[in-house]
Formats: C-alpha cells, sequence, structure tokens
C-alpha cells in the first residue's frame, strides 16, 4: 500500500547518547588501547592527560581553566559540583527539559537549598532569562538534550555577575561556541558530540571556581564528588589522576575521537558538519505540513539534539498516551526496516521525534531518513483512520 523509498542511511544511528561513532571508525582504532595495566602508570596518566589536553585544545577552552575526567558522566560532573558548591550563595536555577528539571530537583530536594529560584519553562520554550539574577550561583543547561532547545546567540551573561555561571553543556560542547570568558564551571560527557563511549564525564573550572571550591563551607561527600581536602584543590584531579578507576579502552576511544576532531579543523570543522545536519531537517520541515520543531523560535532551535512534533489535527486532537503509542509504532516501522534506530522522544517530552545531529551523523544519513519518517507516518495515519 504504501511504497518503501529505495535508499537507506549508511548508518541509521540516531540515537542521542550514547550517539553515533565518527564515519571511519572500527575496533582497529582502540588496538593500542593502555589495557591489563594500572591507568596511574606513566602511560596511563599520559594518556589520561591527552584526552584533557585535546579537550582543551579542540574546544578553545582558555588556558587558565582546569579540566578533568570525573565519574557518571555529565551527570556526575553536574553532581558533584553542585554537591560541592550550592548553598554558598542563592541559586538560580533553568528549568525546561529532562535534565535541567533534574538539576532543579536535586538543588530543591536533595540539598535543600534554601535560597532557591527556579525559573521554569515548558517543552519548546526556555524561561524569561531577563529574571535570571547573576549575583546568585546560576545553573543553566547550554542544550536542552530532551527538548531540541538551547540557548540563544544573543545570550549574554554579564562579565561583573557576583555568582557562579554553573553550565551542562553536555550536547552542547564541540557543536557550539561557548562563551568561555563568561561561564565558571562546564561540565559534558564523552558520549555526545563526539560519540565517545558512556559513563565518563569532564569538568571544566576557571578560576573564580577554583576559588569558590577551595573557600566553601565543607560538607559531607562520597569519595567520587571530592575535588578538594585539606590543602585545597586536589590538582593531580586535574593532571590525569582520575578519581576513581577509568576504563581505559573508553579513554582510547575518546582520545581517537579527539584526534578525529583536531583533523576536521576542531570546532570550527565540528560546527560545520552540525549545521548542516540541521539544515536537511530544516528544509525538510519546512517543506511538510504535519511536521514541526518543538522549539518555538529559531533562535532556540537545538542543533544537535533536533526535536520534532506532529502538528496535524488528527494527531493533536488525541490523548497524550495514544500519541505516545503512535509514535512507539512509527518508530517501531523505521526500525524493523533497518532505516533508523532510537528516534522517539526522551520518556518525559511531548510525543515526537528525536533526530540525533551532532558531528559523527552524516547530513546525507539523516537525508535518507527522513523519506522513511515520511512512510511510516503515512501507515500511522492510516491506521489511526481505520
Amino acid at each position: 500500500m504504501f511504497q518503501r523509498p529505495s535508499l537507506k542511511p549508511a548508518r541509521p544511528y540516531f540515537s542521542s547518547g550514547p550517539c553515533v561513532k565518527r564515519p571511519g571508525w572500527s575496533l582497529q582504532n582502540l588496538e593500542k588501547a593502555f589495557l591489563g595495566r594500572s591507568h596511574r602508570a606513566a602511560e596511563g596518566r599520559a594518556r589520561l592527560r591527552d584526552v584533557i589536553e585535546l579537550s582543551k585544545e579542540v574546544l578553545e577552552i582558555p588556558p587558565d581553566w582546569r579540566v578533568a575526567i570525573v565519574p557518571a558522566s555529565d551527570t556526575g560532573a553536574v553532581e558533584m559540583i553542585l554537591w560541592a558548591l550550592a548553598g554558598t550563595r542563592p541559586v538560580d536555577v533553568l528549568s525546561f527539559e529532562s535534565f535541567s528539571a533534574l538539576w532543579a530537583a536535586d538543588l530543591r530536594d536533595a540539598l535543600e537549598i534554601s535560597d532557591l529560584n527556579i525559573l521554569a519553562a515548558p517543552y519548546g520554550t526556555l524561561p524569561d532569562l531577563t529574571r535570571i539574577d547573576w549575583s546568585h550561583d546560576v545553573v543553566l543547561t547550554w542544550n536542552g538534550t530532551t527538548s531540541g532547545v538551547c540557548m540563544p546567540q544573543d545570550f549574554t551573561i554579564p562579565a561583573s555577575r557576583e555568582g557562579l555561571a554553573i553550565c551542562d553543556a553536555t550536547s552542547a560542547a564541540f557543536a557550539m561556541d561557548l562563551p568561555w570568558d563568561r561561564l565558571d564551571v562546564v561540565t559534558w560527557s564523552w558520549q555526545k558530540v563526539l560519540g565517545g563511549e558512556a559513563a565518563h564525564g569532564m569538568l571544566a573550572l576557571n578560576p573564580r571556581a577554583v576559588a569558590r571550591l577551595e573557600s566553601a563551607p565543607k560538607r559531607a561527600l562520597p569519595k567520587i564528588f571530592r575535588l578538594t581536602n585539606a590543602k585545597g584543590l586536589i590538582e593531580g584531579i586535574f593532571k590525569g589522576d582520575t578519581i576513581n578507576t577509568p576504563s581505559m579502552l573508553c579513554v582510547e576511544d575518546a582520545r581517537d575521537g579527539l584526534e578525529w576532531a583536531r583533523a576536521l579543523g576542531g570546532l570550527t570543522g565540528l560546527k560545520a558538519r552540525v549545521q548542516k545536519n540541521l539544515d536537511v531537517v530544516t528544509k525538510w520541515v519546512e517543506a511538510t505540513d504535519w511536521i514541526d520543531f518543538l522549539a518555538e523560535k529559531r533562535a532556540i532551535r537545538s542543533p544537535t539534539s533536533i526535536c520534532l512534533k506532529f502538528t496535524a489535527s488528527w494527531f493533536t486532537s488525541l490523548s497524550a498516551d495514544r500519541q505516545a503509542a503512535i509514535v512507539k509504532k512509527l518508530v517501531g516501522l523505521l526500525e524493523r526496516e533497518g532505516a533508523g534506530y532510537d528516534l522517539a522522544h526522551y520518556r518525559d517530552a511531548p510525543a515526537g521525534l528525536r533526530i540525533w545531529g551532532g558531528a559523527t551523523v552524516e547530513h546525507t544519513d539523516i537525508a535518507a531518513l527522513l523519506p522513511w519518517i515520511e512512510w511510516a507516518y503515512a501507515q500511522v495515519k492510516a491506521e489511526a483512520a481505520a
């Protein structure tokens, strides 16, 4: 009844994390991984330092920042800095999708910050950014992985801020410009834009954040969260002496991805690939009358976690549960055909599609995917009308 498209994506992997490996990747790239040895051996430390230094180079991080590899992916990096710093002064937190809402909930319920201002907004929008009080510590997510909403280019953090700007950049790092001169803490993970393996996070601190860490009142913390001791900042953590044992296989994979990024021309080359992916989807959405971006304004549209919503009245008139069931059916059709994997909305987000457009994705694969989405959409629409 519905004719299948003739072309499939060469790599039909569109998960928003863990994300597809870089083009040309194979297990052979990891043959020289430092395995069966202690990560604290000289060569193990050297490889961990390589990840730190290559990350600083590709992300164009200022030289006076300290960068560390930490446990538990971006979540671990965010949590460890919140538990170490939050409560020293009032906190404003932006909450506009699943993970930013999690940071807000932890600050309110787990850390019980008494002077907490949660700036909330529904999926597809941002809070009123003019309400941020920069005399407070500010916790913000630069790109909402589950909502497809990111900070606009004209978003300005004042140089004269009194508080710290703490930025979760996990699906923005290596894909977007970050204002390093206006941020104080930045976190990300290996599993997003460079397609690394999960479970390892990165934490970057500028001198203001280091000074705060060293002067903050001590709070009881588990070992994997501790960045300071009686002498101050634990400098070794920022030189490759990880808090706990890392996977050296994952370290080798991270090095491979960073070397690939460097060969592309660094951040400039990565951003160009990401923009090309977004351009393919944008052109399709503009020509298709039953789908749109979840982000309500172009200025806040994410180029990495590309979240889409169905706008046809037959779909929007259904209950949320029925909408979710139809999306599940649609993405199931795509998976069974091998045309695209992991395309459903995040479990807490409105029913729709999410196409990862990070730098490791080829724009030709996205272009090949879109006719398959049209094919699957036609089938679920007909079934819903029957």
